[in-house]
């Protein structure tokens, strides 16, 4: 079949003005030419026309209408090269033939003026461009689909690939030149301008050694065609629109998606190296095109920015042009905001491309001795918060030079003191250069023969003759300039004095400040940068250390590594959280720190009910570690005391402690005791409870999401009862904790019926795996009774949901119910391993009959003082309050975000145990399992840790240390809401 027709002769040329069809037009073209009987609606595009068609039957297709200044034989290389790609596998949209069986057709407008039409395959999905955020693994995919176009585009050859075309990036600067006279903004000319002229600087000495290839050319989110993944997150799905196809540079073609990529999440413009590695373990890139393609970027960005301009001065009425022009904006700005060497150097190390050593730093102050101030968030200089005082670093720094001539702080060591809390943006804490406090002053001598310049007050540059450049500020007044504190420039010889470094006084003067700076830096260096900036700067400074006679710092943090490190001495099945974990090395309070000063608001760790790093537990622990550690068979005072608190705080009659080491021992030991007292052996657990996962304690255990096959795996001594939960049970509205309890009651008669009597009933009085859900009122209470009446015993599992979580010391006091046996463990002790039980004097001594109860570190002079330690802290910091105001303020700004965002169908919980449920749908309460892991990794970015719950696993979990303040609980909601209106 011949693909096209002849084409009748003395066709005029158009300029990029787009065809003048509209859609009624666009439907008697399909009609006419292709037998398609449809409705048309125009798609947008800055010069051609495209329409989208829907039939009677609702069968789609795509009907473009190609600009008259593109001839056939460029359209005829568009439509091969589709079905080269598709012949390969690669998903793109085919051009289907019209009732002459020729792919493409030609009309004429009133004006005489022919066009190319074509007819297209309908992918399914919506564009890339309205998917909000991409994450990581989005990018990933669609690094892969673009590197996949390339390879098969690679050995394409056509006549119809040497086009002129404004989108070749090998023209982008005469391109911009041409058309920045449009852009009536005149500050944006100027930086459009200024940053597409210096990319071109650093693009001329490449030109040669770039490789040119067919390319699509226009492979950005508008067309690539994104369906929802699994997750609800967007897949790219497809490629359309080939009317850019041409010959240019190879890396041009990943260098026009990633600035597409840029709207998508322009706070982290560096996020687009996902799709760069991808592109390149595909369809590998050389060094060369590894160094242009930030450049390229930038470039294109400015292309973007003139083309909309000029589009719109050509024709004023194009909304497409005109709804683009924020975004393309938006793009410029994000590629700008880096400087382009360090979008180069960030490219370079994503791709893994080494880091050349430098030669012959020298010597620029050899001292005598020096102490490394560590300021590094594993420094126990800053434990207790110290590293959140203003001052922190300069309190430090005098310490340290009341004993030392020479205190350093170091280069590229992450600062625990420039961490900032309760931010969707990682801090400022890499430093970029070595900090120098001295007791006295000391002469600088130049490490080599430099050119100095005076830079500011105080502060100069040895640029050597390679472009290496040494910044020192910080300089002592020099007299021979006049009593300024900066030397006239000069040239300089290796070991020619130039100045002197002052004696220094933290806080009222600053220390000599020291940066080695490659030849491949851009003229101005941030003294601090960012965690995810710092690897890109770390390849254009080098630690000035040597030149002080000193060791170089440590390696970054790798936690990556770490992660494998882990993988191979650990088994599979151990959890963990997140794709990419940060590594956490710090906590305070309710923050969390990792390895790059990035702090995180703690919203998982309810065993640490005080908040991390607490002093007063620390120091428990420690004294008693220094006096005697052993086990409760001894005699010591501890042990009375710790039992005489707990004792005290249980409800009237539950005045018997036993202890152990956690709430799975707990659990278990509070079987064993329903069994020994009542002599029976039926347990009745709930469904979607979890308990533990020792063998008794995971028996009790039913909760699918630990255990998938949970339900049908359960011994013959356990029986499951509906689970109470008001949202989705069986029983809702008032009411509902009588229905539930009457369900129970019928249960256990059946069992009696059975000859399986009720030893005892085991439930938390918040279901906390279910997702902190609130069991209807009423139902405790009326559990209970049922329970006792059939002659069992009721056990509250506060191991979760006690010690003022809810903001009362027990969970089960809002339910007007008593048990017979509580656990207790988690908060005890801070994160200090303690668990125990708290039952009857009766109860207890039924086990007695059975033989001696041990636990080895139960009860421990250790785990005493530090349980003590915590009853204290909570007494003294109020944090029983703390969980009922600040948990009753977080559960209402979640529950208002439910009010925008119909993902969000319900918060359960009380205090600060709370729950936020994610439905697809709030009629049928599908859950939104995908939704939920994505949108904790998307929030994990924006320093946030929560993590998914219930059998469902679309429940945000919500149990964070009782220390969270008001302040961290609205930053939280801020980020949900903006992740939910975002993307995730």
């Amino acid at each position: 079949m011949n693909d096209v027709p002849a084409p009748e002769p003395g066709a005029p040329a158009g300029g990029l003005r787009r065809p003048a069809v509209d859609a009624a037009q666009a439907a008697r073209i399909a009609s006419a030419l292709y037998g398609v009987v449809a409705t048309a609606t125009e798609l947008g595009s800055n010069q051609d026309r495209n329409f989208l068609l829907m039939s009677a039957d609702a069968r789609l297709a795509v009907l473009k209408v190609d600009n008259p200044a593109f001839s056939v034989v460029e359209i005829e290389a568009q439509n091969l090269a589709i079905e080269r790609l598709a012949e390969a596998g690669v998903p793109v949209a085919r051009v289907l033939p019209g009732l002459d069986g020729f792919r493409i057709q030609r009309v004429s407008d009133d004006s005489g003026t022919e066009y190319g039409v074509r007819l297209f395959e309908h992918l399914a999905g919506g564009f890339l461009l309205d998917a909000g955020y991409l994450s990581p693994e989005v990018l990933v995919g669609i690094g892969a689909l673009v590197g996949e176009v390339s390879a098969v585009l690679a050995g394409f050859d056509h006549p119809g690939l040497d086009r002129e075309l404004q989108w070749d990036m090998r023209r982008a600067l005469a391109v911009v030149e041409d058309l920045l006279p449009a852009v009536r903004d005149e500050d944006r000319a100027l930086r459009v301008w200024d940053a597409a002229e210096r990319a071109e600087s650093v693009l001329v000495p490449l030109r040669p050694f770039l490789p040119v290839q067919p390319i699509h050319g226009d492979l950005t989110d508008d067309n690539i065609i994104a369906a929802p993944g699994p997750d609800g997150r967007p897949r790219a799905a497809g490629v359309i629109d080939f009317g850019d196809l041409a010959i240019g540079w190879r890396v041009a073609e990943l260098a026009v998606t990633c600035a597409s990529l840029l709207n998508h999440n322009p706070e982290d413009p560096l996020a687009v190296l996902e799709a760069v590695r991808a592109f390149h373990e595909r369809f590998a890139l050389s060094r060369e095109e590894a160094v242009a393609l930030w450049p390229l970027i930038v470039q294109r960005a400015a292309v973007l920015v003139a083309s909309g301009w000029q589009q719109l001065a050509l024709e004023a009425d194009n909304e497409y042009a005109a709804e683009r022009m924020d975004g393309e904006w938006a793009i410029f700005e994000a590629a700008a905001s880096i400087p382009l060497e360090v979008g180069v150097a960030a490219v370079l190390d994503a791709l893994g491309v080494p880091v050349g050593a430098l030669e012959n730093v020298g010597e620029l102050l050899m001292l005598p001795e020096a102490y490394v101030l560590d300021l590094g968030v594993e420094s126990p200089l800053l434990d207790a918060g110290k590293w959140l005082g203003p001052d922190a670093e300069d309190t430090l720094g005098v310490e340290a030079l009341r004993t030392h001539d020479a205190v350093v702080l170091p280069y590229g060591v992450p600062r625990l003191t420039r961490t900032r809390t309760d931010s969707r943006a990682a801090a400022d804490t890499v430093p970029l250069g070595l900090q120098l406090y001295l007791n006295r002053a000391l002469p600088l001598a130049a490490p080599w023969p430099a050119q100095l310049t005076r830079t500011g007050i105080g502060e100069v540059e040895l640029r050597r003759a390679d472009g290496l450049r040494l910044a020192v500020g910080g300089l002592a007044a020099d007299p021979e300039a006049g009593g300024e504190s900066s030397p006239p420039a000069r040239t300089l010889a290796a070991g020619e004095a130039f100045g002197e470094a002052p004696a220094s006084y933290p806080g009222l003067t600053p220390p000599l400040s020291v940066q080695l700076v490659t030849p491949d830096a851009p003229e101005e260096v941030p003294r601090f940068t960012s965690p995810g900036l710092a690897p890109a700067w770390r390849r254009l400074l080098r630690d000035p250390a040597p030149l002080f006679g000193l060791e170089a710092s440590p390696a970054a943090v790798d936690p990556a590594g770490e992660q494998l490190r882990r993988n191979r001495t650990f088994s599979s099945a151990q959890e963990r959280y997140y794709h990419r974990p940060p590594q956490i090395e710090r906590g305070w309070r309710h923050h969390l720190v990792d390895t790059g000063g990035r702090s995180y608001v703690d919203l998982v760790n309810n065993v640490t009910g005080l908040g991390h790093g607490h002093p007063a537990v620390a120091a428990a622990a420690a004294e008693q570690l220094r006096l005697l550690n052993t086990n409760s068979r001894f005699l010591y005072r501890s042990l009375a005391d710790y039992g005489e608190r707990l004792v005290a705080l249980a409800p009237e009659g539950l005045d018997t402690v036993m202890l152990v080491n956690s709430g799975t021992e707990a659990v278990d030991l509070a079987l064993r005791l329903a069994w020994a007292a009542t002599g029976r052996r039926t347990v009745v657990a709930l469904r979607e409870a979890y308990h533990g996962w020792s063998i008794g304690a995971d028996a009790v255990t039913t909760s699918a999401y630990d255990n998938p096959h949970a339900l049908a795996s359960r011994p013959d001594w356990v029986h499951v009862a509906d689970v109470p939960n008001p949202l989705r049970g069986t029983h809702r509205g008032l009411g509902a904790g009588v229905g539930y309890a009457e369900d129970l009651a019928a249960d256990l008669e059946r069992l009696d019926a059975e000859g399986r009597p009720v030893a005892g009933f085991i439930c938390e009085p918040i279901l906390g795996n279910a997702g902190g859900v609130l069991p209807p009122a009423g139902y405790l209470a009326e559990a209970y009774a049922a329970v006792r009446a059939h002659g069992g015993l009721c056990i509250a599992d506060e191991v979760q949901v006690g010690f003022g979580r809810t903001g009362e010391f027990w969970a089960f006091t809002a339910q007007g119910a008593v048990p017979d046996i509580i656990t207790i463990a988690k908060p005890m002790g801070n994160g200090y391993p303690i668990g125990g039980v708290i039952t009857t004097r009766a109860i207890a001594e039924a086990l007695g009959h059975e033989g001696m109860f041990f636990s080895s570190a139960g009860g421990s002079p250790v785990g005493c003082r530090v349980g003590l330690a915590v009853l204290d802290a909570m007494e003294d910091e109020g944090l029983e309050r703390n969980a009922r105001m600040v948990g009753a303020h977080l559960k209402a700004r979640l529950e208002a975000l439910g009010e925008r965002h119909q993902l969000v169908a319900h918060v359960h919980g009380v205090g600060l145990y709370l729950g936020v449920e994610l439905v697809r749908d709030r009629q049928t309460l599908e859950p939104a399992a995908a939704e939920a892991a994505a949108i904790c990794e998307r929030l994990l970015t924006l320093g946030v840790i929560v993590q998914p719950t219930s059998e469902r696993r679309n429940v945000l979990k919500v149990k964070p240390p009782l220390c969270l303040t008001m302040e961290s609980a609205d930053f939280v909601v801020e980020a949900l809401d903006h992740v939910l209106s975002t993307g995730w």
